[in-house]
């Protein structure tokens, strides 16, 4: 398909993501393209945290926590030394991914970050937040595209999202539940609003806006992983951006240069997980 003359997404597609915020599209990557994913991070992570790539876990205080072997892989796609690090730019950079972008969001995009679950058996979750409140991106918001590597449901920790939110203000986050979730934040679902299951197989993906309430709970399995390839995009004309989301890139590999924004961080910032029992 020529992505340049021809768009991807229905009016169907383009009207539920005005209306809700967020769009399911199924089956994006083949098989053998998340097992490529999938093997590739596996192994990277096999022995453990990678320093320099895996989150610094430096307030794990019980080793049984999954999410001490398991931690999220950060900017993946900048640790080009690493098998990650190409594997992660070219699906951060996929032109059909860009395309879809480019329809929902109405201008070009621009990525600015990856990341890599692998929510393990047994991991907390991370509470209702919003993305906006760590990328500071003005004017507008950020957008993600979350894609599935493996079946994600309730029962493995899948993700829950708050339709109708994505034009809500910022929320000034409450404290969260450290022995339920993996980061501090959390945000209340708004009245009149309520959040919902959201249902996803290997190689789908998920947009959404920075400003949908959209979070997950632990998971519950005893044998089931739910590992995600996660990127963050920016449109084109953005201003600022949050001082931790280094290195803007157009999908055709070219540097951007955008200010810094007052505060921001890592999506998401890391509690400390629940003594030991």
């Amino acid at each position: 398909m020529d992505t340049a003359t021809q768009t991807i997404l229905s009016d169907e597609q383009l009207h539920c993501f005005r209306e809700q915020g967020y769009l399911i599209v199924r089956r994006v990557f083949s098989a053998v393209q998340v097992a490529e994913i999938r093997d590739t991070f596996v192994e990277m992570g096999r022995n453990g945290p990678v320093d320099g790539l895996s989150e610094a876990r430096s307030t794990v205080r019980d080793s049984s926590d999954p999410l001490a072997k398991y931690p999220r892989m950060m900017q993946p796609h900048l640790h080009m030394d690493k098998p990650v690090g190409p594997l992660a730019r070219r699906y951060m950079l996929d032109p059909g991914i860009g395309q879809m972008l480019a329809e929902l969001m109405g201008e070009e995009p621009v990525a600015v970050q990856s990341m890599f679950y692998f929510k393990p058996p047994g991991a907390r979750g991370q509470d209702l937040h919003q993305d906006n409140y760590y990328l500071r991106v003005s004017p507008g918001t950020c957008m993600a595209a979350w894609i599935a590597i493996d079946d994600a449901d309730m029962g493995n920790g899948g993700m829950v999202i708050v339709p109708g939110t994505h034009d809500m203000a910022i929320a000034c986050p409450e404290r969260a539940d450290a022995s339920k979730f993996f980061t501090t934040d959390h945000v209340d679902v708004p009245p009149g609003k309520q959040e919902v299951p959201v249902i996803l197989k290997a190689g789908d993906i998920l947009f959404f806006n920075g400003s949908v309430i959209h979070g997950s709970y632990p998971n519950a399995s005893r044998d089931r992983f739910r590992r995600a390839l996660i990127c963050h995009y920016v449109p084109a004309g953005t201003k600022e951006l949050s001082q931790w989301y280094r290195f803007p890139t157009r999908f055709n590999g070219e540097s951007v240069v955008i200010p810094n924004a007052t505060g921001g961080g890592p999506c998401g910032t890391i509690a400390e997980s629940p003594a030991p029992h």
